[in-house]
C-alpha cells in the first residue's frame, strides 16, 4: 500500500482513539450512584495562590459505595478542601471533622438517573462527531493525493471500515455507562 495513504490511516486511528479516550475521561465525570474518586477529579484547590488538583493536596479515597473520604497532607489545607468542592458545585455537601472531611454520596432518583443518562449519550455523539471529522479529514486527503480511482475508493472504504468500528466502540462504551447509571 502506498506510503501516504498509510500515513493518513493511521493518523486517523489515532484522531478516533483520542475522541474515544476523551469520552471515557467525560464519562468518568458523570457519577453513576457509586461514590469514586474521579467524581472529584475536577475539583480545584486553591494552595498557597496557585490552582491545584485535589489529588495533588489530599489523599482521596472511598471507605464504602457511598462515602468519600478526602485526607488533605497539610491540615491547614481542611477548610481550602471544604471550599474548593463547594465551589465546584458538584452537589455534594463536605462535612470536615477536623482531621479529613467526609462526603455522603446521596442516591440518585430517578429523574436523575434519566438526565445523566441523557448526558452520557451528549458526550457519545460527541465522540461519533469527532470520529465522523477524522473519517472526513482522511477522505479529503486521500482525495489529494495523485492515485488511481480504484485505489482511492478502496483507502475511503478502509477508512469507512474503520469509522464503523470505532462509533461501535463508542455505542459498547455507551451502553455499559447507561446500564451504569440505571442501576440502581
Amino acid at each position: 500500500m502506498n506510503e501516504e495513504i498509510e500515513f493518513i490511516l493511521d493518523s486517523t486511528k489515532e484522531q478516533m482513539q483520542n475522541a474515544i479516550e476523551h469520552l471515557i475521561k467525560e464519562l468518568r465525570a458523570i457519577r453513576a450512584g457509586k461514590a469514586t474518586p474521579a467524581m472529584l477529579a475536577n475539583v480545584m484547590v486553591d494552595y498557597y495562590g496557585s490552582q491545584t488538583p485535589l489529588s495533588q493536596v489530599a489523599s482521596v479515597n472511598t471507605p464504602d459505595a457511598r462515602t468519600i473520604s478526602i485526607q488533605p497532607w497539610e491540615k491547614n489545607m481542611l477548610q481550602e478542601i471544604e471550599k474548593a468542592i463547594q465551589y465546584a458545585n458538584l452537589g455534594f455537601n463536605p462535612m470536615n471533622n477536623g482531621d479529613n472531611i467526609m462526603i455522603n454520596v446521596p442516591p440518585l432518583t430517578e429523574e436523575r438517573r434519566i438526565n445523566l443518562s441523557k448526558q452520557a449519550k451528549a458526550e457519545g455523539e460527541h465522540a461519533k462527531v469527532g470520529v465522523r471529522n477524522a473519517r472526513k479529514e482522511a477522505n479529503n486527503e486521500i482525495k489529494k493525493l495523485d492515485l488511481s480511482d480504484d485505489i482511492k475508493k478502496i483507502s475511503e472504504a478502509e477508512v469507512q471500515t474503520l469509522t464503523d468500528s470505532f462509533v461501535k466502540k463508542i455505542d459498547t462504551i455507551l451502553e455499559v455507562k447507561e446500564k451504569e447509571i440505571m442501576t440502581v
